[in-house]
């Protein structure tokens, strides 16, 4: 078998780097997933915007670059925001990077990227590495129709409050979660949400790469979910819908009738229900003794 490294195929011809800020996606575990156009976009940057200015000048190191780094954290972003916006109305480039991933996804750079649209200056994304992404392909759960939560609170009581607003969703969710944290919010999840299948998925492209697929229930006593360690990404399958009742129906079109005649009120409880709209008028009829 041949040795594909040792004929690596023939790269685009990098392209100039126009002035704007860059919103660049860094590896999340393995290096190689570093993308052509963002190394371009490293090189070309008059100014590093990074969540952490040593962890960033590592990696620029790995692939032989080096740039002016600023600060870019949860307390530095004002100021960051203050100097992109300043270096773009000069005419630079200015790339942001969080340590690890896409820049904006539960990572700093936000308040960046917001100055800089509002000042009407030119924002693009250099899309790569993503744990979100990488989770949802590794799940095995439906991915046409996705919420991405986050961080979940790290009480249970605010934990739980959160998932029942996420409860009927009919979406697969998709969490960050801490080792230490990971066995009790699983165990809330089920509590809440209902015992859905789902997937913990930790170091993602890194030498240990796992994915613990079961039930919510059967993952919260599951022993890999005690306190793992690495980056860890939960992916929750969609709940079941469900079914209102007769007596649902029936409460509903009567606090409609007080508003509407009964086929704009059948119409109304049809799309709120998620029930067929001639039973509800046949009924709203009834109701009214003209059944």
């Amino acid at each position: 078998m041949s040795d594909a490294s040792l004929f690596p195929p023939t790269a685009p011809p990098a392209r100039s780097v126009a002035p704007g800020l860059y919103l660049v996606a860094t590896p999340i575990g393995n290096l190689r997933d570093m993308t052509l156009r963002a190394l371009d976009v490293l090189a070309a940057a008059d100014l590093v915007l990074a969540e952490d200015t040593r962890v960033t000048a590592k990696l620029l190191t790995a692939y032989g670059l080096r740039a002016k780094l600023e600060r870019c954290d949860d307390h530095a972003s004002a100021r960051a925001a203050e100097i992109a916006v300043e270096r773009l109305k000069a005419g630079e480039v200015v790339a942001l990077v969080s340590d690890a991933g896409t820049p904006l996804v539960s990572d700093p750079g936000y308040v960046v990227a917001r100055a800089a649209i509002n000042a009407g200056l030119p924002v693009h994304p250099i899309p790569g590495a993503s744990s979100l992404l990488a989770a949802l392909c590794l799940a095995g759960q439906p991915a046409d129709r996705v919420l991405f939560a986050g961080f979940l609170p790290p009480k249970s009581g605010a934990r739980k409050t959160m998932l029942e607003e996420l409860r009927t969703g009919r979406q697969t969710l998709v969490f960050f979660e801490s080792g230490p944290r990971l066995k009790d919010s699983l165990t809330d999840m089920a509590e809440v949400l209902g015992d859905r299948p789902a997937a913990v998925t930790r170091e993602l492209t890194k030498l240990y790469e796992e994915a613990v697929r079961g039930t919510l229930s059967e993952l919260a006593v599951d022993p890999r979910c005690d306190a793992p360690k690495g980056e860890i990404v939960i992916v929750i399958g969609p709940g079941e819908a469900e079914v209102a009742s007769a007596a649902d129906a029936d409460a509903a079109l009567t606090e409609a009738m007080t508003r509407l005649p009964p086929g704009e009120a059948a119409a109304e409880v049809s799309k709120a229900l998620n029930l067929p709209r001639k039973p509800l008028y046949k009924r709203a009829l009834e109701m009214q003794g003209r059944g």
